[in-house]
């Protein structure tokens, strides 16, 4: 059973009932559940499908090739020798087939491309040479590494450019999806325990699936990541490693937003990790964003050179945070740690990180979903005159109104007390000073369980609760 992926499966099966030969990129970061949305959708029947091989070499890679013609029907199909061969293998094969549509799928595409192969320029023969002169080709391509997809596929200047018809940029589940994931698993989570287990390992479909029912999140958490065998302990690694032919630079980018909550510009990153070259550095994060793992924004009122780019990938933050400073490889750690100031430090932030990438369901609950709106944040230096002020989410409204979010993660119903009231007071005034404003200013709070209404609250106009993020 398939979960969510509505849209993508409609694109997948349109391109299927197109009159035209299509040729479709499917990418996200690993464990987000690809190559099962592809397998799904057309229900595991395929007029040719092949996957890469992990690390082999060009030899094997072809003759991996060959065995799956041979799988396919081809029954006396040569070993090629090169690339330009092969393809024309499954040209002959694709000709000879009297399906309506041919559907071809190609897993780990990148892993094929070895050194010296002309895998690229064999691949380009094939398509623009062939399957696009035809109208029956349904070529379906996939693959962990995003970078190589992104910069040899989509982004080719060269045989390639704008041949893609169709592209997927598979995102992780939201709050929703991975609540109907864990019915369907018959795990027994309420929402509150699903958002943690959110932060922890965000919407990541591979990863909910190790969940045990029986055991409690704690318990889960403990044994798949601080265990010894644990199946996530070594993932940080393994996850960079398959997304990025080369990965230093991409962990140096995320180890230096990950000790700043707020996100650094371009220029405080370059600065941070020692990088001379701006331009490799604008490769990197824009595939870290494709990935979903950073989010670049512009502060409001500043200009799009003076971007933020912000570290919002909970599995890596957690692994910053936890993971890695596990000094002692205490089994149990998250047991341990559950009522700990570095617990609750963490909860707070990774809840902010949460409804960072549910602001449309945010925007549904107060209502302003058919209101064009703009997502910044905000943040002022201290100086001499006046403290500091930061805004993680600001929805700026075209109806004029801005919506100032503060996001809180607590058991019960949050209780704003006087020093909160007045911190709220002085945000909201340093931020109409600082940007001369007109429009009203409504303080929104986002919570678990909504706000205790005391003598403090009336400062706020608006509220949202968890339950409202599973919209």
């Amino acid at each position: 059973m398939i979960i969510g992926r509505t849209e993508e499966q409609e694109t997948l099966r349109s391109a299927a009932e197109s009159e035209y030969s299509e040729l479709v990129a499917v990418y996200g970061r690993r464990r987000v559940g690809k190559t099962f949305l592809i397998r799904e959708t057309f229900g595991y029947k395929f007029t040719f499908q092949h996957t890469g091989l992990a690390k082999g070499n060009t030899k094997d890679q072809l003759f991996s090739f060959a065995i799956s013609l041979r799988d396919a029907g081809y029954d006396d199909c040569p070993f090629p020798k090169s690339w330009l061969e092969a393809f024309n293998l499954l040209s002959h094969f694709l000709n000879n087939s009297t399906d309506d549509k041919k559907i071809v799928f190609l897993d780990e595409l990148p892993w094929m491309d070895t050194p010296r192969s002309n895998f690229i320029s064999a691949f380009e023969h094939f398509w623009n040479g062939w399957a696009s002169a035809r109208k029956d080709i349904v070529l379906i391509i996939c693959g962990s590494a995003t970078s190589w997809i992104i910069s040899k596929v989509i982004n080719d200047h060269g045989g390639l450019h704008n041949r893609v018809t169709q592209r997927i940029a598979l995102q992780p589940f939201t709050l929703r999806e991975c609540e109907q994931f864990a019915r369907h698993r018959q795990l027994e989570m309420n929402r509150y325990q699903i958002a943690e287990c959110y932060m922890v390992m965000g919407g990541i479909p591979y990863y909910w699936n190790l969940l045990e029912r029986g055991q409690s999140l704690t318990q889960n958490i403990d044994k798949l990541f601080f265990a010894t065998n644990g199946k996530l302990a070594n993932e940080f690694n393994q996850l960079y490693a398959s997304l990025f032919k080369s990965p230093e630079l991409y962990i140096a980018v995320v180890t230096a937003l990950g000790k700043k909550k707020a996100g650094m510009t371009r220029d405080e990153i370059l600065k941070s990790i020692a990088q001379q070259s701006n331009g490799a550095l604008s490769k990197v994060l824009d595939e870290l964003e494709y990935c979903g793992f950073i989010r670049k924004y512009n502060g409001y009122g500043k200009k799009s050179k003076q971007a933020v780019f912000q570290l919002i990938d909970n599995y890596t933050l957690f692994y910053f945070k936890f993971i890695q400073q596990n000094e002692n490889n205490d089994e149990h750690f998250w047991s341990t740690s559950i009522d700990s100031a570095a617990h609750r430090a963490w909860s707070g932030l990774a809840f902010e990180r949460l409804c960072l990438v549910h602001t449309r369901q945010i925007k549904a609950a107060l209502g302003i979903a058919g209101v064009l709106s703009n997502i910044y944040s905000w943040r002022k230096e201290a100086d001499e005159y006046s403290d500091g002020a930061q805004i993680d989410l600001l929805i700026d409204r075209n109806d004029q109104v801005i919506n100032i979010c503060e996001m809180k993660f607590s058991m019960s119903e949050y209780a704003i007390d006087a020093t909160y009231e007045r911190n709220l007071r002085n945000k909201k005034t340093a931020f109409i000073n600082a940007t001369n404003t007109r429009k009203a200013i409504h303080l929104t709070m986002v919570t678990t369980y909504g706000i205790r209404h005391n003598s403090h609250s009336g400062i706020i106009q608006s509220e949202v609760v968890l339950d409202d993020l599973f919209l």
